[in-house]
């Protein structure tokens, strides 16, 4: 079974890697033009470091009234990051979209916390018609190492949906040069989920980052709201996709995952 209805559990050991919540809106042109000063002030406690960058944008195919298509260039697009002292959690803003990710996930209400402000500032301050798309996204990293079970495959450790070929009696898992799992589902009549699992190395593109040599599991979900939400039912939303979450990442895991990640 993909879903558990197993109770909430908040684990010591938990695996998440980065977290990351983003709201899209219909274009905001000021945004792209001027400074958020105002919004700057009205997190700036918070998330006191400020940094803007041009990104550009692909260029973009019209379709003229001649029934030609023509591609045209698009403007750069300036995205605004806004850090908390220790760097661990960021707001990034567009003019398409709001985010809030972090490295330092404690739990659901920790992070709500740390989005309510932003998010209400600039629900008040840019005034947006409504959100496009709500999404919820959790990339968790499961370190055998870490959770003492070095000499336990993961089949031992994750449902059959999720481990594939690794089930197969004649299979070693040192021989699988890759082996993923990715599928699109939907969860109710306006959310969905994109989700990939699998073993792999984890790759760390800074430079002079060490190469961690250990085969870790991947388990990615990405959790989306369509169609037009009010925004002030945006944080209803998340919590509709946190319920979600905790749902597939409770079925994916095997009882002695839950113990070695030591429930508080």
């Amino acid at each position: 079974m993909l879903f558990s209805d197993r109770p909430r559990t908040h684990y010591a050991k938990a695996p998440a890697h980065e977290v990351i919540c983003q709201l899209r809106f219909p274009t905001i042109l000021s945004i792209n033009n001027t400074e958020p000063a105002d919004f700057q002030e009205a997190i700036r406690e918070a998330f006191p470091q400020y940094a803007r960058r041009q990104e550009t944008v692909p260029p973009k195919a019209v379709r003229l009234p001649d029934g030609k298509v023509q591609v045209q260039q698009q403007p750069p697009l300036a995205n605004y990051h806004f850090l908390s002292a220790d760097g661990r959690w960021k707001i990034n803003l567009t003019r398409d979209f709001i985010a809030l990710s972090t490295l330092s996930y404690g739990g659901w209400e920790d992070f709500a916390r740390h989005l309510d402000k932003p998010l209400a500032s600039f629900i008040q301050l840019y005034r947006p018609a409504y959100f496009q798309r709500v999404g919820l996204r959790y990339i968790n990293l499961f370190s055998r190492k870490r959770l003492g079970l070095e000499d336990c495959p993961w089949t031992e450790l994750f449902a059959p949906a999720y481990t594939g070929p690794l089930d197969e009696g004649d299979v070693r898992e040192e021989d699988l040069l890759s082996c993923a799992c990715d599928f699109q589902l939907k969860l109710d009549s306006s959310c969905l989920a994109k989700i990939h699992a699998g073993p792999g190395r984890i790759k760390n593109n800074a430079p002079g980052a060490p190469v961690d040599p250990e085969v870790k599991f991947v388990f990615d979900m990405d959790l989306s709201m369509n169609g037009d939400t009010p925004c002030t039912l945006a944080a209803a939303g998340l919590e509709t996709l946190h319920g979600h979450a905790t749902r597939l990442f409770e079925g994916a895991m095997e009882d002695k995952l839950r113990r070695a990640m030591e429930t508080l």
